[in-house]
């Protein structure tokens, strides 16, 4: 897909199992259906990334990470509140809610709820989160301009939703829920 794609035509493809490209609050991101096999398999395949490593699942609302947050102890829901939406990712005990590829080699699930209006929107429309990684091949750094996504991905992708970057010189926090450990800064 070389043509910018409308949000509804975002969202179809996420429904049809495509991996589509769009603008995060510091890099342009690669986004699938969390619970679809084949997108996840093709999104790591286009990235390169080792499946071991796991990936980010973002959403408009901490309502929507409900079926991911279901059993965690209700003193450990206060930090997610208190953070998002923003640029905090969270790495939460898995439930056995996280498919396997998400996951990867971890017993924890990378949740952030974004505050970037456009990624919000795509969660919104698409009923439930996405994942979001960044938008490069694993050795690259992460594209920065929708004409570099056409440069790395021309039409392998499913959509690409054109926008704005939100701001931000540096990709989220990730923390540790329990441990409280930070790591990245």
């Amino acid at each position: 897909m070389t043509q910018a794609s409308s949000l509804d035509d975002a969202v179809a493809a996420l429904h049809a199992g495509g991996v589509i490209a769009y603008p995060t609050e510091a890099v342009w991101g690669l986004g699938c259906d969390p619970d679809n096999d084949a997108a996840l398999t093709r999104l790591l395949r286009l990235k390169q990334r080792d499946p071991v490593k796991g990936m980010i699942m973002v959403a408009a609302s901490i309502d929507q990470f409900a079926p991911w947050l279901e059993g965690l102890p209700l003193e450990l829901h206060a930090p997610l509140a208190a953070s998002w939406p923003g640029p905090h990712t969270w790495l939460v005990p898995d439930n056995g809610r996280a498919h396997a590829l998400v996951r990867g080699a971890h017993d924890r699930v990378a949740l952030r709820v974004s505050d970037h209006p456009l990624v919000a929107s795509l969660c919104r429309a698409f009923g439930k989160p996405l994942v979001s990684t960044s938008a490069n091949r694993a050795v690259e750094p992460p594209a920065m301009t929708v004409d570099a996504i056409h440069d790395t991905f021309a039409d392998e992708l499913d959509a690409v939703v054109e926008g704005e970057l939100g701001g931000r010189s540096r990709p989220s926090t990730i923390r540790d829920l329990v441990t409280g450990q930070v790591l990245r800064s």
